[in-house]
């Protein structure tokens, strides 16, 4: 790898409170997993990212993982570009923008919700 991991975890020790580490990781694989409208590829971009900063700040592993895979799998599923919401939508035969906004709202519901346990966790896990 270029380092990129270690250079970010570097940035963020010094700039970044060590509790809001997990949500800002879910809330960047969110949108990165809502711009491009993939989870996977989000997962191949974040992962090696997250780990190493975990590894590099001596945080848990397990807990930025977490927040890099519920925060791609929030973003792709609520992505209008995304290969499963164009599939669910022609499946249904609705139409595709009504599939989207009838599905945002449990959605987002419950990336709060994931975001507020993301913000216990750096409280009081890490």
């Amino acid at each position: 790898m270029l380092g990129t991991g270690i250079y970010v975890a570097q940035l963020a020790q010094e700039a970044i409170p060590t509790f809001l580490l997990l949500p800002l990781l879910f809330f960047t694989s969110s949108f990165i997993a809502f711009s491009i409208g993939s989870s996977w590829g989000t997962f191949g971009i974040m992962i090696p990212l997250a780990l190493q900063i975990a590894i590099a700040l001596e945080l848990s592993e397990p807990l930025f993982l977490a927040a890099v895979l519920s925060g791609s799998v929030f973003g792709d599923h609520a992505s209008p570009i995304s290969d499963t919401t164009v599939v669910a939508s022609m499946a249904s035969a609705t139409d595709h923008i009504d599939h989207v906004r009838t599905q945002l709202p449990y959605a987002i519901l419950t990336a709060i919700i994931a975001m507020v346990c993301f913000f216990a966790a750096g409280l009081f896990l890490l």
